[in-house]
């Protein structure tokens, strides 16, 4: 099981400890370096800043949002930092959900998300492999563009730089059942936002037909720590945002995933807190047992034992969210 470093998205402005994180984390032995967006900072700018200040650490989106811009836009990004970093990059993406797309990117959002998502993926497929122009006459994504209201004059193109490589790995976040096993048909690997080492076995089904070498790269908490519920603390803040604010009532995929995994009471009051603008609230009615289960918090010798269980599954990469470099040193010592 390898080790990244998941370094988020900005809040309200650059977090000055990142680069040093990932300069340290590269010099531990981590795989790779991670960054992420919402709808403030972007996750390739940072991503390549950190890439001009490293040389062997891989740099991936964890995810960079198919809302934000065309697949093959998206694509250039991938094509371009591959180059400017010696073959490094590893294309995170995610559909995100209704209230971001609609809410910030303007957006309808799919009626059919996995058409949509597959569309996307071919189209970056069909850049990075160059074989040909573009073509695509999908629900979501046609190239050339044929609607009515278009002049009908598109020509089919194929990317004026030859990418570094045609196989520059795919990865998705997906939550739903569904949009998990076609990531397993699609895709290079999976980025699952709450990972459960004792719930592995719940996605067997959804993971039969990955191929050899498919990723399993979920993201978790992490933090050295005396006080295993105060180091709890943030793993909770998160997921009440996550689970009260980053979705419609009527459409939450992070709540929707929590109730799966058997706290649907829980989800459905953390809902209800944060709609409420009670959000310290919403935040203490996560349950311990939740924000546990899919973090790695707690001493060194808890850290030990809890990453045996993760190693246990199918993850081939543990990309943590750690706030220092002790814990990320700790992490090394006990994985690498």
């Amino acid at each position: 099981m390898r080790l990244g470093l998941a370094l988020g998205y900005w809040g309200r402005g650059p977090d000055p400890r990142h680069l040093d994180l990932a300069r340290h984390a590269e010099d531990l032995g981590y795989h790779s370096v991670w960054t992420s967006e919402s709808w403030g900072s972007d996750a390739f700018t940072p991503l390549t800043w950190i890439a001009a200040h490293t040389s062997r650490i891989r740099l991936g989106t964890a995810v960079a949002q198919m809302a934000a811009r065309t697949p093959t836009a998206t694509a250039m990004h991938a094509l371009t930092l591959d180059h400017l970093s010696g073959g490094r990059m590893m294309l995170g993406l995610g559909l995100s959900g209704p209230q971001v797309v609609e809410g910030w990117y303007g957006r309808p959002f799919p009626a059919s998300p996995l058409t949509a998502t597959r569309e996307y993926v071919d189209v970056v497929r069909q850049v990075l492999r160059r074989e040909g122009p573009v073509r695509l006459d999908g629900r979501y994504h046609t190239h050339p563009y044929a609607g009515p209201d278009g002049t009908g004059m598109g020509k089919p193109l194929k990317s004026i730089t030859h990418p570094l490589r045609s196989g520059l790995p795919v990865l998705l976040g997906a939550e739903g059942p569904k949009n998990i096993a076609q990531t397993a048909r699609i895709a290079d690997g999976w980025l699952p936002l709450y990972w459960s080492p004792t719930r592995a076995p719940v996605h067997a089904p959804a993971l039969a037909d990955a191929p050899p070498g498919f990723l399993v790269a979920p993201l978790a908490q992490a933090r050295l720590c005396d006080d295993v519920a105060e180091g709890l603390l943030p793993v909770k803040a998160m997921l009440g945002f996550y689970i009260g604010g980053m979705g419609h009532a009527r459409r939450n995929f992070h709540a929707e995933l929590m109730a799966r995994m058997g706290y649907a009471d829980e989800a459905a009051r953390v809902q209800a807190l944060f709609a409420e603008g009670r959000r310290e609230e919403a935040v203490r009615a996560v349950p311990d047992a939740f924000a546990d289960e899919i973090s790695l918090v707690g001493p060194r010798a808890r850290l030990a034992e809890r990453l045996e269980l993760w190693r246990s599954g199918p993850v081939t990469d543990l990309l943590v969210t750690a706030p220092d470099p002790d814990t990320l040193r700790a992490l090394a010592d006990l994985t690498l």
